[in-house]
């Protein structure tokens, strides 16, 4: 049987990872800083900092693992955590890397992200395209990489670029979204909604991260969805197949966007330099990598993650208004006073 420590085992993702690594027969081990709401055989979860090098010694010796599936990060959503996200996703990363290295682990998996850039592409974006990120967030995870990525004889690391991780559960920002869904309100875009926006499906990134167990070196791949529509056609799906009236509408993209970074540096807004240079770009990853190398293929269309993810929201509402102590993708976003006073309009 294969042990599996997975960091950020308690997140969104994490929790969805550990499921299907034990639902496979192996036996895995979770490191956060969030409780585990996961009790299953073959499960041991740790409290604890990737940052703190002597909890994750404590760790590291007490099991033998045959690999690590990094996904503990902090993101740039709440102001508070900017100052710690840093030390958390690169100084935490190295400390993951360095206990390989000691304990004689010989892979690494590590999910980064298709923040490594700020702009609209109009191709395809391969695993060669240059790093350019805009944030701080985009920053750690591009420094992430080079860390993992860095020559050493006892570890191989896997990295799979991520663009927005959909499921059952998926919240944060996209929290908001649903919320205008329910109450029957406009479902306001920046530009003519005609941009395209990658997702990827959480079980089929789960699948790949599994195929990187047998993959024998280093190497980066794009991972994310096919056939990828317009927001107009995603946004209008989820409409079309829920009981909501909602209608789409659209802000002239120049002024939204001023708007939109006025109102992030006023405090009143969570949509950040990120969303506010992408919201109406449009952004999707080559992944003919994989399907060559490893042999992966999505499973979902866009459209239907987003369904799946807004109709978890509709019957779990009152649940998750009520949840504590969860992780970032686990729960709503604030949506800020001026987002609020659009719905109050909508």
């Amino acid at each position: 049987m294969k042990t599996i420590l997975v960091t950020g085992g308690s997140g969104f993702l994490g929790t969805i990872m550990t499921d299907y690594l034990l639902d496979r027969g192996y036996a895995c081990v979770n490191l956060d800083l969030v409780k585990s709401s996961v009790e299953r055989g073959n499960y041991v979860s740790y409290v604890g900092d990737i940052r703190d090098r002597e909890c994750l010694e404590k760790v590291f010796s007490e099991h033998k693992f045959d690999a690590v599936f990094h996904f503990a990060a902090m993101l740039a959503h709440e102001r508070k955590m900017k100052k710690e996200l840093w030390s958390s996703n690169v100084d935490g990363t190295k400390n993951v890397f360095d206990m390989c290295e000691k304990y004689g682990v010989g892979k690494i998996v590590f999910t980064s992200s298709n923040c490594l850039w700020g702009k609209s592409f109009d191709h395809e974006v391969k695993e060669d395209e240059p790093a350019d990120p805009i944030e701080l967030y985009g920053r750690s995870k591009a420094e992430g990489e080079k860390i993992l990525l860095a020559p050493s004889e006892k570890v191989k690391s896997v990295i799979f670029r991520c663009p927005t991780i959909m499921d059952e559960g998926r919240l944060g920002l996209l929290a908001i979204l649903y919320e205008f869904v329910d109450d029957n309100k406009k479902l306001w875009m920046v530009g003519n909604g005609e941009n395209r926006y990658q997702f990827i499906y959480a079980k089929d990134l789960c699948r790949a991260c599994e195929l990187a167990l047998d993959y024998p070196k280093s190497a980066v791949f794009n991972i994310g969805s096919d056939d990828v529509k317009s927001f107009n056609y995603k946004y209008q799906y989820v409409v079309d197949h829920s009981e909501s009236t909602s209608r789409l509408a659209h802000f002239p993209a120049g002024f939204a966007k001023l708007a939109m970074k006025l109102c992030y540096w006023l405090g009143i807004s969570p949509l950040g330099p990120y969303q506010y240079n992408m919201i109406s770009s449009s952004f999707i990853f080559d992944t003919s990598k994989i399907k060559k190398e490893l042999g992966w293929e999505p499973t979902m269309t866009d459209e239907e993650m987003l369904l799946r993810s807004y109709e978890y929201f509709h019957k779990n509402k009152e649940e998750i208004r009520n949840r504590k102590d969860v992780s970032a993708h686990s729960r709503e976003a604030d949506m800020g006073l001026a987002i609020r006073i659009l719905k109050f309009f909508s």
